[in-house]
C-alpha cells in the first residue's frame, strides 16, 4: 500500500463509525435508540471523545470534538482530492516559502 492508500484506508474506516450501515444505524450511537431512529436525532452527528473499541459506538463528551470533528474535513478530502493531486498539492507546499520573509522584515523594525 501506498502512504495515500493507508491514510484512505484509516479514513474509512474513522468515517465508517459516523455513517449508516446497511440497516441504518450508525456505529456512533450505539444502542441508544432516540439517536438511531427518532426522525428529529438521527441525521444529526454528534462527535464523541472516544469510542468503544469493539463496536464503535461513541463515548465520553459530545462537546469536546477535539480530534475526532477532523473526520469531516477526512471524509470531505478523500472524496475530492485524488492521489495525483494530493502529490502535486505537496509539492507545491515544500516549495513555497512559509512567511519567512514577513518574519524578518516585521521583526527588524
Amino acid at each position: 500500500m501506498t502512504l495515500y492508500q493507508v491514510a484512505e484506508e484509516l479514513s474509512r474506516r474513522l468515517s465508517n463509525i459516523f455513517l449508516k450501515a446497511d440497516d441504518g444505524r450508525r456505529p456512533v450511537y450505539g444502542g441508544t435508540k432516540k439517536f438511531q431512529e427518532d426522525p428529529h436525532w438521527r441525521d444529526l452527528l454528534l462527535f464523541y471523545e472516544y469510542f468503544h473499541g469493539d463496536n464503535g459506538a461513541g463515548l465520553g463528551a459530545s462537546h469536546q470534538t477535539g480530534w475526532t470533528g477532523i473526520v469531516a474535513r477526512m471524509m470531505h478530502l478523500f472524496a475530492t482530492t485524488t492521489p495525483h493531486q494530493m502529490l502535486d498539492l505537496g509539492k507545491t507546499a515544500a516549495l513555497t516559502p512559509t512567511g519567512a520573509s514577513e518574519l524578518t522584515s516585521t521583526s527588524h523594525g
